[in-house]
C-alpha cells in the first residue's frame, strides 16, 4: 500500500513552505532576540504559547496495540540522510525534527526538539534553542552538536538538501543549547520554517563502532537498526520484507504539547509486497489494517465483500483541503526531439484522458489542468491585477500567449474528437520538422523514424500508458512502455535516464524554494532533482524567484499563478489526472478523533487501536 501521498515520491517533507504574512522577529539589531515557541507561514499562530495538545487529537487515546500497514517495493537502507539504494519506510518514526506541523493550520510549526527559535528583521540567520529534556534513546541528550553534523552531512550527501538548503551557508553552536544558521541572502522568510524540519541524527553513533567492530559510515547504506530521539525504534526487520518499529516507554517527549495525544500505536510494522493485487488482498483478508486506495476500478467494484458490509471495514473519502498536485507524463527535454515545445505540444494531444475516464475510471478523475491543481493558487482565464503585473514585469522572457490565451487541455472522448485531436498533433509535429510516410513519423532532417521509450515503475500505471501508446502509433511514433522493479526505477530517475516517465509533484499552500528544485535552472543538470522534465528558462528562474520572496500572501498567489501559467504555456509535461480526495479504507481495529484535522487525515499519528482501547 502507498502512503497517504499516493505514488507522490518525496524525499523531504513539503508540508510547510514559501512565504509569510506574519513572521515574528527581532525588534533591532543588537537587542536582546526574541524567541518563539511556533512559526507560521500564513496569518496568526493557532496555539498560544504553553497550549495543551492540538485541537484535533484525542489526548485520552489509548496506548498500544498494533498497527499493520503494507507497501509496495523494497528496502535496503535505514541511513536517513543519504538518497541511495531504497530507504525504509517509516524511518521519521525514529527520528525528531526541531519543529512539528499543526495539521489544523496551513504551514505552521511549533517546537519538538528546539523549545523556541529567534532571527532578526532581515531574516538573515535563525536561532534554535533545545529542549533541556531533548534525549536520544541511549539517554544521551541532543546537541547543537548534533543538529550541526545532521544539516552538514545532509547537505553534504543528499541532493535535495543540497537545493532546499541552497542559501544556507553555514551552521555552528552559538550557546549551551542553541545552533544557528546563516544564510547568503535576505528576507527569504522560508528559510527559519523549513530548516525546522530536518531531522536530526546522534553524531556521537554515527561516529561510533557498528556491532561489526568497525566504524560506522554515514555516507554509507546500512541495515544496522539505527537510532534515534523519536517515538519509536526499529524492534525488528527482514530485509527488504518486513519492518516492525516498537514504542518506545522511555520515548524523551511523549508528554510533549505537540505530542500529546499521538504516537499511541503499541507497534507499526510494515510488510512490503512486489505486486499491488496481492497486497489488497492482504487487506481484504485482515492482514493490512488501513488501505489507501489508488485505483478507481478497485474502489467501485472490489469493495463488495463481507467485512464492507459488516461494517468491520469502514470508506471514507477524504477532501484534499491543502495538497496541489501536477501528476503527469513527462518527457526528458534534455533528449531530442522533447526539446522542441511543439513535440511536447503534441504528444498531449494524443491522450485522450475522457476515453480514459470513461472506460478505466468510471470517471472518478479530474483532468489535472495545472501544476497548483485543486489549491487556490491555479491559474485560469486570462491573468489580471496583480498577477498580470508580475507577468509584465517579465514580458520578454515569457510565452506572449500566456496573455492572450488561457491554457487549455485537449478534450477527446468522442471518435470524432480523437481524430481531430490526432491531426492537430500531426500539423505540430510537421512544424517541428517530421513527417508521417506511410505509417511511420520520420524526422526529415535525419531520416529517422520517432520512438521512444515510457519508462514506469509500476505495472499499475500501465493501463493509462499502453492506450497512449497505442494512440501515438496512430500517427506513426512507436512508444514503448516499459516496466521496471522499484530499485532500478529510482536509481533511473534520479540519473533522468529515461525519454518518458510518470511523475507526480506534491505541492503545499504556501510554495517557496522546493521549486527551484521542481523547475528552476540550476537543477536541470544536477543528478537526484526533481527536475525531472529537464526545465532551464530564464523566465521561469525569474518568476520562481518571486515566489520565494512574495511580500505577502497576496503577492505569493499572484506570483504562484504567474509561475503556473508560464509552465503550462511551455508544454513541458503530458498532464494526467488526480482524485478530488483521498479515498482510504481502514479496518474496526484501529479509530479515528471525531473530526480529522482540516489540512491531514492526521494518520498514523493521531489514531489509536482499538484493541487496545477494550483491554
Amino acid at each position: 500500500m502507498m502512503d497517504f501521498g499516493g505514488i507522490v515520491r518525496t524525499k523531504l517533507a513539503t508540508a510547510f513552505l514559501a512565504t509569510f504574512l506574519l513572521l515574528p522577529s527581532v525588534v533591532n539589531a543588537g537587542e536582546p532576540a526574541t524567541w518563539h515557541h511556533g512559526l507560521s507561514l500564513v496569518g496568526e499562530l493557532k496555539y498560544a504559547p504553553g497550549f495543551k495538545h492540538f485541537d484535533y487529537v484525542n489526548p485520552q487515546a489509548p496506548k498500544g496495540g498494533d498497527l499493520r500497514l503494507s507497501q509496495t517495493g523494497t528496502f535496503d537502507s535505514f541511513n536517513p540522510l543519504l538518497v541511495k539504494g531504497e530507504v525504509a519506510v517509516g524511518l521519521p518514526l525514529v527520528f525528531d525534527t526541531l519543529m512539528k506541523p499543526s495539521d489544523d493550520e496551513i504551514s505552521t510549526a511549533y517546537g519538538l526538539l528546539a523549545e523556541s527559535v529567534s532571527f532578526p528583521d532581515d531574516v538573515s540567520s535563525a536561532t534554535f534553542r533545545l529542549r533541556k529534556e531533548a534525549k536520544w534513546s541511549d539517554g544521551k541528550p541532543v546537541t547543537p552538536e548534533d543538529v550541526v553534523f545532521s544539516f552538514e552531512k545532509g547537505k553534504e550527501l543528499n541532493p535535495l538538501y543540497q537545493s532546499y538548503y541552497r542559501n544556507v551557508v553555514e551552521v555552528e553552536k552559538t550557546g549551551e543549547r542553541d545552533v544557528t544558521f546563516r544564510f547568503d541572502e535576505k528576507n527569504n522568510r522560508e528559510l527559519p520554517h523549513i530548516l525546522g524540519q530536518i531531522l536530526i541524527v546522534p553524531k556521537h553513533w554515527w561516529e561510533g563502532m557498528g556491532p561489526d567492530g568497525k566504524p560506522r559510515d554515514i555516507s554509507r547504506t546500512t541495515l544496522e537498526p539505527v537510532m534515534g530521539s523519536g517515538p519509536y525504534r526499529i524492534a525488528s526487520f527482514s530485509a527488504g520484507s518486513t519492518i516492525r518499529y516498537e514504542r518506545r516507554d522511555d520515548y524523551w517527549g511523549s508528554a510533549l504539547n505537540v505530542n500529546v495525544g499521538q504516537n499511541n500505536f503499541g507497534s507499526i510494522a510494515y510488510t512490503f509486497f512486489g505486486d499491488s493485487g496481492v497486497e489488497f488482498e492482504a487487506f481484504r483478508a485482515g492482514d493490512v489494517d488501513f488501505w489507501r486506495e489508488t485505483q478507481s476500478r478497485r474502489w467501485a467494484t472490489a469493495y463488495d465483500f463481507p467485512a464492507v458490509k459488516e461494517g468491520r471495514v469502514k470508506r471514507e473519502e477524504v477532501p484534499f483541503r491543502a495538497t496541489g498536485v501536477m501528476q503527469a507524463l513527462v518527457p526528458n527535454m534534455r533528449r531530442k526531439p522533447f526539446d522542441d515545445e511543439r513535440v511536447r505540444e503534441a504528444l498531449n494531444y494524443a491522450l485522450d484522458f475522457e476515453e480514459l475516464n470513461r472506460t478505466v475510471f468510471f470517471n472518478q478523475y479530474t483532468r489535472v489542468n495545472s501544476y497548483f491543481f485543486l489549491t487556490e493558487l491555479a491559474s485560469s482565464g486570462l491573468p489580471e491585477g496583480q498577477e498580470l503585473a508580475i507577468l509584465k514585469e517579465v514580458k520578454n522572457l515569457v510565452p506572449p500567449e500566456v496573455f492572450t490565451t488561457p491554457y487549455t487541455n485537449p478534450v477527446g472522448g468522442t471518435a470524432q474528437k480523437a481524430r481531430d485531436n490526432l491531426r492537430k498533433a500531426i500539423a505540430l509535429l510537421k512544424e517541428a520538422g517530421f513527417e508521417l510516410k506511410g505509417n511511420r513519423m520520420i524526422n526529415t532532417a535525419t531520416g529517422k523514424p520517432f520512438s521512444f521509450e515510457i519508462l514506469l515503475s509500476s505495472p499499475m500505471l500501465e493501463r493509462v500508458a499502453l492506450p497512449y501508446a497505442q494512440n501515438l502509433k496512430r500517427i506513426g511514433i512507436e512508444a514503448r512502455v516499459r516496466t521496471v522493479d522499484p530499485s532500478q526505477y529510482t536509481n533511473r530517475e534520479r540519473a533522468f535516464d529515461y525519454d518518458m516517465t510518470w511523475e507526480v509533484w506534491g505541492q503545499t499552500l504556501s510554495p517557496g524554494n522546493e521549486q527551484e528544485d521542481f523547475w528552476g535552472s540550476k537543477s536541470a543538470a544536477r543528478e537526484g532533482s526533481r527536475n525531472y522534465a529537464g526545465i532551464a528558462d530564464a523566465g521561469v528562474d525569474a518568476l520562481i524567484n518571486r515566489v520565494i520572496f512574495a511580500k505577502d500572501r497576496d503577492t505569493l498567489v499572484a506570483a504562484t499563478k504567474a509561475l503556473d501559467r508560464v509552465l503550462l504555456a511551455h508544454h513541458y509535461v503530458v498532464p494526467l489526472y488526480y482524485p478530488r480526495a483521498a479515498n482510504i479504507a481502514y479496518w474496526d481495529t484501529v479509530g479515528r478523533p471525531a473530526e480529522l484535522p482540516k489540512y491531514s487525515i492526521g494518520f498514523p499519528d493521531a489514531w489509536w487501536s482499538t484493541r487496545a482501547a477494550k483491554q
